[in-house]
């Protein structure tokens, strides 16, 4: 059936949409069905994120790679993720959600077989990168259907399982797949993603029968913009991935993030022009999505930050064991598995969706202000509040600010608007744990060289710098000579408590601009008349 709708932004109607018919009356076991399978694919792209890392060491041993590409088994999926995001959601509003959704659950599934039967690493490599290509479909088209199979209080509840699910892959990824490589071997980790995804596919006609979606047909792919934005973010995250190797200050990466500036100037002047465009300008004219958009950008630098860093912190300065370390973490990422759900019933109470937010930023600026009272000897008692607040400040929004962007833009559109904000929210993961590292050395690195004179042949201070941002604390001392070493050690510690604050501080600063810019676009901004059934409160 063919319609015109007004555009959510005013003006001229909308392009011809295929619509879908609503969901039957009795398609309420359908719809759980559909819930649970976008549920059980969207979980196995963050346990492969987090978890994949653990098996390199016996990828390693038993294809005999090398340190580059074996890191690539882990960059390779990222990657390819972060290029393919937003044209799959682009995609999908075009070919249909759900086709799309079972498009990326078969590559993915596809790859994990191939990655588990993988006879070397190079074309390992080649099956994760296909693996990001499918999860990048999976996550934009998975939060598209939800947002169309689901309404009102059902869709708060889905979208906030849907941050339950993603948190919980995180957390539980390098348990699990720790837990295949010792007792099955590091290719089970594969595999079991493939016999997970191929469940995913079985359940593709009970989707496609619940969800009221709907479809550009007037459109076309936009084959010149996805292969301009593709290698842009091609570009930018090779240039991200390669600067700890490279030297953020080498040619190669200035190349790469010139590059990447280059095309992406000429991706906005051939989108302009393309009747049909990947990102149509009027989703990025809506200041209120916008808004929405940068809280897993505030998330990114406030949050995700420390789950990638603040382990080392405590193994190499609080002097945790990795066992007491990966238990003390609980206190951050605890939070992150119940603070959605707890969200979606404070919404279903009648609190406004964007006090939730606003009080997730909060968290994110006060939580990292108040692990500065971590130190060499403090007490767990006196940081576990300041963990909990930026676990929260992650929870709040989890799940949330997903639902309430997509409801923020016309409904023939969530496809790519849901592809451009996973884009952000895994872009700026990226970006913001490569500035940490960035900075934590550069910060280290002026700290050593204010007070290594007063030690002997304690050597170069950027590459102490490097060794002691790395974990590696207990070798560098070993640089100077025995005597001096419980002293020099001493030096090191506070050198990179030092430099951690001070980063922490950097990161509170980040989302408290962040925070009055979400604030501000949201003042300027309109609810888009088309997305009718916003809940997030003016």
């Amino acid at each position: 059936m063919s319609t015109r709708t007004e555009s959510p932004l005013g003006g001229a109607p909308a392009p011809t949409e295929t619509a879908a018919p609503a969901p039957h009356p009795g398609a309420g076991p359908r719809q759980t069905l559909t819930l649970i399978a976008v549920l059980l694919a969207v979980f196995v792209v963050p346990t492969s994120i987090s978890g994949t890392a653990v098996a390199l060491p016996g990828i390693g041993a038993d294809t005999q790679a090398g340190l580059v590409p074996l890191q690539w088994v882990v960059n390779a999926f990222n990657v390819s993720f972060a290029c393919f995001t937003l044209a799959w959601g682009s995609i999908a509003d075009i070919v249909g959600r759900v086709r799309a959704f079972a498009i990326g659950a078969g590559i993915y599934a596809v790859a994990s077989l191939g990655s588990a039967l993988a006879a070397n690493v190079l074309l390992l490599d080649a099956a994760r990168a296909l693996a990001g290509l499918g999860g990048a479909a999976i996550f934009s088209c998975g939060s598209a259907i939800l947002s169309t199979a689901f309404s009102g209080p059902a869709r708060a509840k889905a979208f906030a399982l849907f941050g339950t699910v993603a948190g919980i892959g995180v957390a539980v990824g390098p348990s699990v797949s720790g837990l295949l490589v010792q007792t099955l071997g590091w290719r089970w980790v594969f595999a079991l993603h493939a016999v997970a995804l191929a469940l995913v596919l079985l359940a593709v006609p009970a989707i496609a029968r619940s969800t009221a979606g709907s479809r550009r047909t007037d459109a076309r792919v936009d084959v010149i913009g996805s292969t301009l934005f593709v290698v842009a973010m091609l570009l930018l995250t090779t240039g991200i991935v390669q600067g700890s190797q490279w030297g953020w200050g080498s040619a190669g990466v200035l190349g790469l993030f010139a590059g990447t500036l280059v095309v992406l100037v000429v991706f906005t002047a051939v989108e302009k022009r393309r009747e049909h465009p990947m990102l149509d300008p009027s989703v990025l004219a809506n200041r209120r999505f916008l808004a929405l958009c940068l809280v897993p950008v505030a998330a990114s630098f406030g949050f995700v930050t420390m789950l990638t860093y603040l382990p080392t912190y405590l193994t190499a300065v609080a002097g945790y064991t990795s066992g007491a370390a990966g238990l003390t973490m609980v206190l951050l990422t605890l939070p992150v598995l119940v603070c959605p759900m707890l969200a979606a019933k404070l919404v279903s109470r009648g609190v406004p969706a964007l006090t939730l937010l606003h009080l997730s930023l909060a968290c994110l600026v006060v939580g990292d202000l108040a692990l500065t009272l971590f130190s060499p000897d403090v007490a767990i008692a006196v940081v576990a509040l300041p963990m909990l607040v930026t676990g929260a400040g992650m929870g709040l929004s989890a799940g949330l600010v997903d639902g309430q962007a997509l409801e923020n833009v016309a409904p023939e559109k969530a496809g790519m608007a849901a592809g451009f904000l996973n884009t952000l929210r895994l872009g700026s993961e990226a970006i913001a744990v490569a500035v940490y590292g960035s900075m934590l050395a550069t910060t280290l690195g002026a700290r050593i060289r204010e007070g290594v004179g007063g030690f002997d042949a304690a050597g170069d201070p950027t590459a102490l710098a490097n060794q002691v941002a790395g974990g590696g604390l207990t070798v560098a001392a070993r640089t100077v000579p025995a005597d001096q070493r419980d002293r020099f050690t001493d030096f090191l510690v506070g050198a990179y408590d030092s430099a951690f604050d001070t980063i922490l501080w950097v990161l509170a600063a980040v989302c408290l601009v962040l925070f009055l810019v979400i604030v501000a676009l949201w003042r300027r901004g309109r609810t888009a008349p088309a997305a009718t059934g916003a809940t997030a409160g003016g």
